[in-house]
């Protein structure tokens, strides 16, 4: 009797502890029993959410036989059947893309799973293989259809992002950076890539037109890392290296070479200059090594963070410094980030921040140009050592200027300090409605100054100058937002409505004083203002934004959004944009048995985004305070702009199909993606008469369209215990063309879209121009067709078409008379394809990575050679050795790709031509590091890891300059190279990082 109530109580107990919630704790760790710190828990089915300390160690109430649900960013959800109240230790295994990863989308979060856009998830530890102060320089092949215009080898420079193809003709073609929910603009500043957290790049409508007027290319949302409850952790990352300067296949000639260049002129008896003797041969100086050393970077970081469930804190300081491997030129940032996350009650979290970073530049840089042009005949020395003064008869080039003469005094510098602070909370309304604010102030301070002194070649005129430029900006950022979200049944519903504002107010003070006694180096000293200029420029937008997202048993996706834009910069201020996109888990449908896939995917999208002019108040007739047309001292107003009221956005519209596939316990990944963008009302700056004293209007004048593909695959070949390793490869393919164009009246009086020509943005006269003819790509070249070397004579040819009236070809012949060669329409600039390809390797506590970039089918005019291998046109610089496979002619007969050379040569062969445009092919080894952990957990310290890397090693190229990734200019991509080009540098680092 006693065994049978013994049994029934410990059933009725048993019962009972299912039906009431309990306790139930575990412990989260990763494949190598590190634990998990904030790992999500919830009870599948419910509200109820829990999260992992600091030691990965949770709590929640829940029943036994209910299911809890583990996941964490990166690594692949684990559901748990609950058994009994601890359910001890748990093992989460790291993924390349989780289907139930949480990513970071404008204005929110949402499930892969559940994404119906078109973007690519950039990890912050992607970003560590390459050494750079510069965000923009890290994300080279790193997702397939952003292509980035890396910056020089000059410290400091900073890349240029296009993503998706060229969309606009006046605008920027820079992505929106939005850094944790605030949007920054064009340029994410001075962020400092150990602080980042993530990126994500949105590409197409579904994922963009929700930032609506700023979309058009793209955004890049930036997550700083953030602080985590539980005990403080210290982590440092430290490495120094050095820097060398690589010149590619570009070889200029050294003395000898040079010597016999000249005289092998066919007129060679016509030199005459006074030093032109057999001993001349013999003089070499190497301009290249006087003006390049072994450059030194170090860049060193360290953070603290933790704190309780209710309080958590991080403070991140970061110091970067480069010396240029070209002399003189001396970079450093200092940076510094905190924020913290208090929630003093369970409805409120607020989460204020403070970021600061200060620049300094120390610029007396040697001569760029000089490693190239200058004679090798010439030293800046004489022969006791002194330096030669400007224009020295002892030079060959006895017109020329010494720079090192007057770098004896001359000098620059510049500052730049950025301030951003933020007050941010959440208030939790309900479970399922929370009003969220990001509330963001940002100043920017930057001061340049110059001092060139009365005995240098700048400062002889006018007896010395000093200049001082100051430039600050404010800009304030709110916006607030209501989030809904509910799941019931098979149901889940996520939707946002908000209120933003944003603007901007930068005052200048650009001032030149001249004349002054040497050393002096303030205004003060000047006895004449030689210039004084300065200016305020405003502008300001509000919007109301929407957002809603959908999904029917994880099976049927949908998303809308809608976005009103305001903007003071225009005619007509208000613009909508909308998106609408649809997805389809094929691997979630009961009939779909391939157990093997673990993801499969369709989505589709339409929307709208736009884009806004440089120009900030086109629609107005602006006048100018001009002393030019002062009365009496009084300086009087001339008109500089004329407006356009009926001014609008610039508009995209966009449509997509993606696949997203994994396989094989996600070992193989596959993202496939092909779009169209459709861009309207061009804004472009049209040129009209100079009747007004106006040359220029802004008008709405095209349409443009971008197609293309993207395509990213992965796989970890092999993954186990002690083996791991993973090959990454991405491609995209845009292409570009220009479908209407602003008509011009004809002498009938009827109106064509004629070829606009523009040139190619280097701003030198006499390099490539461009045409903008509508079916045609809008980097299209526009030159005379080089035809070869006459093999009978050596003169240049060009070719001649002669075309009917349709603009049909008839008859192509060859001359060599440079002003009969027609205009033709050539290659285009941007590539056919380009990517990125990353491999990692991980054996026991050695990792090795290696990641390499590529560019298949785009051209460069390569100006340089039009200086630098000119036939003897150019006698006052150096020239380039000719590469395998260039040969010169010298004979009747000879088939060569070099026409003859003579001094001082006038047969134009040097002129602007398709002689100068290369291919830009390119396969490169952008980094290659190898590193070792250390196990010392018994130290109290929790990862040690020390590492040697290589930064771009080789680059295999026919390109004959000094590299095909032309570095960026301003922001902006440049596909054509001018006589001065700051080679990239290649790298050897040494770095660690702890945590303790």
């Amino acid at each position: 009797m006693k065994k049978l109530f013994l049994l029934f109580f410990l059933s009725a107990f048993a019962i009972l502890a299912r039906a009431q919630n309990l306790p139930i704790t575990g412990t989260v760790k990763d494949l190598e029993g590190t634990p998990i710190p904030s790992v999500s828990v919830k009870v599948k089915g419910t509200t109820r959410v829990s999260s992992a300390n600091s030691s990965g160690y949770f709590s929640i109430e829940a029943k036994i036989g209910e299911v809890l649900t583990i996941s964490y960013v990166g690594f692949t959800s684990k559901e748990i059947a609950i058994t009994s109240q601890s359910l001890g230790d748990i093992t989460l295994a790291e993924s390349t893309e989780s289907l139930n990863e949480v990513v970071v989308v404008g204005y929110g979060v949402q499930k892969r799973e559940s994404l119906t856009g078109a973007l690519s998830t950039i990890k912050g530890s992607a970003l560590k293989n390459i050494t750079s102060p510069n965000v923009q320089n890290l994300l080279a092949g790193k997702a397939p259809g952003l292509f980035v215009a890396p910056g020089s080898g000059r410290p400091g420079s900073a890349g240029a992002v296009i993503i998706r193809g060229q969309a606009t003709l006046g605008g920027t073609t820079s992505p929106l950076w939005v850094i944790d929910g605030v949007i920054i603009g064009s340029s994410p500043g001075d962020l400092n890539p150990e602080d980042i957290e993530n990126l994500t790049v949105l590409k197409d409508a579904a994922s963009t037109a929700i930032y609506g007027s700023q979309g058009a290319n793209g955004v890049i949302i930036v997550t700083t890392k953030r602080a985590k409850s539980g005990q403080m952790t210290i982590d440092i990352s430290s490495r120094v290296g050095i820097t060398q300067l690589t010149n590619g296949n570009l070889q200029v000639m050294n003395g000898a070479e040079l010597y016999d260049y000249f005289a092998s002129f066919s007129n060679a008896n016509t030199i005459s200059f006074p030093r032109w003797k057999p001993e001349l041969r013999n003089s070499n100086f190497d301009w290249w090594d006087l003006a390049t050393k072994e450059g030194f970077n170090q860049n060193h970081n360290i953070s603290f963070q933790g704190g309780t469930e209710k309080l958590q804190s991080m403070l991140s300081i970061g110091f970067y410094d480069e010396s240029g491997a070209i002399r003189g030129y001396d970079y450093e940032r200092y940076n510094f980030r905190f924020n913290t996350v208090y929630k003093p009650y369970n409805w409120l979290t607020i989460k204020p921040s403070l970021v600061g970073a200060r620049r300094g530049v120390v610029d007396k840089q040697y001569s760029v140009t000089s490693i190239y042009s200058n004679l090798p005949w010439d030293s800046p020395y004489d022969a006791t050592g002194n330096l030669v003064p400007h224009r020295s008869s002892t030079w060959v080039n006895s017109v020329s200027t010494n720079y090192l003469y007057d770098l004896q005094w001359n000098k620059g510098s510049n500052t730049n300090y950025e301030l951003m602070g933020n007050f941010d909370f959440d208030i939790k309304i309900t479970n399922k409605l929370t009003f969220s604010s990001v509330n963001n102030y940002r100043f920017n301070t930057y001061s340049a100054s110059s001092y060139t002194d009365p005995r240098s070649n700048g400062g002889l005129s006018v007896n010395g100058r000093i200049t001082e430029y100051r430039d600050e900006y404010t800009r304030r950022y709110t916006n607030q937002l209501l989030t809904y979200n509910n799941s019931w049944g098979k149901h889940s519903l996520n939707s946002v409505a908000g209120y933003e504002f944003n603007d901007y107010r930068s005052k200048s003070l650009d001032v030149y004083g001249t004349g002054l006694i040497p050393g002096f180096e303030v205004l003060d000293v000047v006895s004449k203002p030689e210039r004084t200029k300065g200016g305020i420029s405003e502008w300001a937008v509000q919007s109301l934004l929407f957002k809603s997202s959908y999904s029917y048993d994880d099976k049927y996706l949908a998303q809308v959004s809608f976005r009103r834009d305001g903007a003071s910069n225009f005619g007509k201020k208000y613009g909508n944009f909308f998106s609408v996109g649809a997805g389809w888990n094929i691997h979630r449908e009961n009939w779909f048995n391939a157990k093997y896939i673990n993801n499969l995917k369709l989505r589709a999208a339409v929307g709208t985004v736009g884009n806004r002019p440089s120009s900030l108040y086109p629609q107005f007739d602006l006048y100018a305070v001009n002393p030019a047309a002062s009365y009496n001292g009084v300086p009087g107003l001339l008109i500089s702009q004329l407006g356009n009221e009926n001014l609008t956005w610039e508009e995209t519209y966009t449509s997509g199909l993606g696949l997203d596939a994994a396989a094989f316990d996600n070992r193989l990944r596959l993202n496939l993606d092909f779009y169209i963008k459709n861009t309207n009302n061009i804004l472009y700056n049209v040129p009209i008469s100079g009747l007004t004293g106006v040359t220029r209007l802004y008008q709405n004048v095209g349409k443009m369209r971008n197609q293309g593909i993207e395509i990213a695959l992965g796989g970890d070949i092999i993954r186990n215990k002690d083996l791991t390793w993973s090959l990454d490869m991405n491609l995209g393919h845009n292409v570009n063309k220009l479908t209407d164009i602003y008509k011009t009246r004809n002498l009938d009086g009827s109106y064509t879209a004629k070829p606009i020509i523009v040139d190619d943005g280097l701003g030198i006269a006499g390099s490539a121009t461009r045409i903008l003819q509508v079916g045609l790509p809008v980097d299209t070249y526009y030159m005379p067709e080089w035809a070869g070397v006459n093999p009978d004579n050596g003169l240049p040819q060009w070719y001649k078409v002669t075309r009917d009236a349709n603009g049909n070809e008839i008859d192509r012949t060859k001359t060599s008379t440079y002003a009969q060669a027609t205009q033709e329409k050539l290659s285009k600039a941007s590539p056919d394809f380009f990517g990125g390809i990353t491999t990692a390797l991980t054996f026991k506590k050695f990792d090795l990575n290696a990641v390499f970039g590529y560019s298949i089918g785009g051209k460069i005019y390569n100006y340089s050679r039009q200086e630098y291998d000119s036939d003897g046109a150019y006698t006052d610089r150096n020239q380039m050795n000719l590469v395998d496979g260039w040969s010169r002619w010298q004979k009747p007969g000879d088939i060569a790709t070099h026409p003859i050379a003579r001094y001082n040569n006038q047969d134009k062969g040097n002129s602007m031509s398709s002689r100068y445009l290369e291919s830009s092919d390119f396969f490169r080894m952008r980094s290659l590091a190898l590193g070792y952990s250390f196990d010392l957990k018994k130290y109290k310290v929790r990862n040690l890891r020390v590492f040697l890397s290589g930064e771009n090693l080789f680059v295999i190229t026919k390109y004959s300059g000094v590299d095909p990734e032309l570095p960026a200019n301003d922001g902006a991509v440049l596909f054509s190279t001018g006589p001065s080009v700051y080679p990239m540098s290649r790298k050897f680092m040494f770095g660690l990082n702890a945590s303790f």
